[in-house]
């Protein structure tokens, strides 16, 4: 649950921050009022979210679909650039050993 609100958040809030915006600040006026006993305050929160989610609303039918494209990911090129590296052996001679 902690791991899924920031992230939901986060998209949501980069999608569209104005409706998102007004959707928290109705949510907490609402909130708060309703804790206070403050009606005006929480009919204005709900007042606000509602406007909020009516707009969420209109900008979505306002908008075209976007169409669907696969996208495809390379993370390795498919040939390499540089010339393969030489084969390294490892030498069987210890070094001499440090007495202290």
């Amino acid at each position: 649950m902690n791991a899924v609100l920031p992230r939901f958040l986060k998209s949501a809030y980069r999608k569209e921050p104005i409706v998102t915006a007004l959707t928290t600040i109705g949510v907490v006026d609402a909130l708060i009022g309703g804790l206070d006993d403050s009606w005006s305050l929480f009919a204005f929160g709900l007042g606000t979210a509602g406007i909020a989610l009516v707009l969420k609303v209109w900008l979505r039918q306002q908008r075209p679909p976007l169409p669907e494209e696969p996208v495809v990911q390379h993370y390795l090129p498919s040939q390499s650039s540089s010339p393969p590296l030489p084969v390294l052996t490892v030498s069987k001679k210890k070094p001499p050993r440090k007495e202290y």
